[in-house]
C-alpha cells in the first residue's frame, strides 16, 4: 500500500503487483473496454479521510474499490462503494459512485505494476498508476477548511 497526506486529507492505495513478465500487457492481458481491478488478487481499494475531488468530480470520504476501463486513447477510472471484491468477477455497476475519464501516458519500461503520488500543491496531489509501459495520472483535490 501507499499513502499520501494531501492538506489533512489521508490517502491510501491498497494493492497487488502484478509482474509484467514478457507479456503483452495492454490490449492482451489487459484488455481494452473491460473493466480491470487494477492490480491482481483482490480488487484495489483506495481509503479518502475526507470529501475530495477527482479530476473536479465530488467523492465523499471513505474506502471504495478502484477499477479501470483501459482504452488505447482514453481510460475510464471508476470508484465502486464494494470495497472488498476479489478481482472483477462480481464487479456491478449500480454500485458504482464515480466515474471520470483519463488520458494514458507513454512512460520509461516498469516490470511491476505501482501506485505513486506526485505532490502538485498543498490541496491537490496526481496518483498515478504505473505498469508496462504506461502511467495513468489523475487529480485528486481536498478542501483545506
Amino acid at each position: 500500500s501507499v499513502m499520501q497526506t494531501v492538506g489533512l486529507t489521508d490517502v491510501t492505495v491498497s494493492y497487488s503487483r502484478p509482474g509484467v513478465k514478457g507479456r503483452e500487457v495492454w490490449g492482451k492481458l489487459v484488455p481494452y473496454g473491460k473493466v480491470w481491478r487494477a492490480g491482481a488478487d483482490e480488487a484495489t481499494k483506495i481509503t479518502f479521510s475526507t470529501e475530495v475531488m477527482i479530476e473536479g468530480k465530488k467523492l465523499a470520504a471513505g474506502t471504495y474499490s478502484f477499477f479501470a476501463i483501459p482504452g488505447e486513447k482514453e481510460w475510464t477510472l471508476i470508484f465502486n462503494k464494494v470495497a472488498d471484491q476479489w478481482g472483477a468477477f462480481e464487479y456491478n455497476e449500480a454500485e458504482d459512485v464515480l466515474r471520470v475519464k483519463v488520458k494514458p501516458v507513454a512512460n520509461g519500461f516498469q516490470e511491476w505494476l505501482s501506485y505513486a503520488f506526485l505532490k502538485k500543491s498543498d490541496n491537490s496531489t496526481i496518483l498515478e498508476l504505473e505498469w508496462e509501459k504506461l502511467k495513468i495520472p489523475f487529480e485528486i483535490k481536498v478542501n483545506l477548511d
